[in-house]
């Protein structure tokens, strides 16, 4: 079960804690399997997520990438293997020990999935009311904080509906962090959206990373968005982690997997040389 209790932890504890946050990799992703019958999706899955950065999963279709973000946030448990964020297990935790460290975790989910039927302040508050005991006073002054931190806090009445796709990502970010997560997870945040809102939330993605000091898990297969935000890309292949480091290291590969999946992308090898972070 690991030294996570679903208590208040002891000095001792903290301390362990504490130590483990000064780690610049806030995720060990170690020997991931997941299977559905006879079909073997994840073979082995191993990568390192950098504390406070932006770390993106790429691959073709088919590669794996949604089935590795069930096992990461623990909305499935894997077979085999290890995720560990702050010295601590995920995949060996139950319960109430489960729930109390998933906290540290929020998710941005592809078209923003937010409630039709709510306003935007009621959309932020939702994991407030369901998973704290906050007074209305404490969840409106955290939900307005979150709002005018992402710069709408204008739009706290407004519902979703009237609002744009950039816009309706804001929101989204704000409900994901409401509860003050450490670490966001995008599940293929621009799809669907035209040029200019995507490069929108390729900002976002960059400001929330900054201003909060959050780190950042983004499912993509948009190549140019990719090498617009990543420091660290790992690239999937049927399942497999093919390659996996800076974006200046996978731009480099001329052959295999990775180098076709570029060519096939119609991004260009001097785009990613003036565009990628490292």
């Amino acid at each position: 079960m690991g030294w996570f209790s679903a208590s208040k932890p002891s000095a001792e504890e903290q301390a362990r804690i504490d130590e483990a946050k000064q780690d610049p990799v806030h995720m060990y992703v170690r020997n991931i399997h997941k299977s559905y019958g006879d079909h073997h999706v994840l073979k082995g899955i191993t990568f390192d997520v950098l504390r406070q950065k932006t770390n993106v999963v790429i691959g073709p279709s088919g590669s794996g990438k949604s089935v590795l973000m069930r096992q990461v946030i623990r909305l499935e448990t894997p077979d085999e293997g290890e995720v560990v964020v702050n010295g601590v297990n995920y995949a060996a935790l139950k319960g109430m020990d489960l729930e109390r460290v998933r906290r540290n975790m929020g998710m941005v989910f592809q078209q923003s999935a937010l409630f039709d039927s709510m306003t935007v302040f009621d959309n932020v508050a939702f994991p407030l009311r369901e998973h704290t005991k906050m007074s209305r006073k404490e969840i409106r002054e955290r939900v307005m904080d979150r709002l005018e931190s992402l710069g709408i806090g204008h739009a706290w009445r407004k519902w979703p509906a009237e609002l744009s796709g950039g816009m309706q990502r804001r929101v989204a970010v704000a409900r994901a962090m409401v509860l003050e997560t450490d670490i966001l997870i995008y599940d293929e945040p621009t799809t669907g959206l035209d040029p200019l809102t995507v490069q929108t939330v390729d900002e976002l993605i960059a400001e929330t990373e900054e201003k909060f000091g959050v780190t950042s898990i983004v499912i993509s297969h948009d190549m140019a968005s990719v090498f617009r935000i990543a420091d660290r890309i790992t690239f999937l292949y049927f399942g497999e982690v093919a390659a996996t480091g800076a974006p200046s290291v996978l731009a480099e590969q001329s052959e295999g997997p990775v180098a076709e999946y570029i060519d096939a992308s119609g991004v260009s090898r001097e785009f990613i040389v003036a565009h990628s972070k490292g």
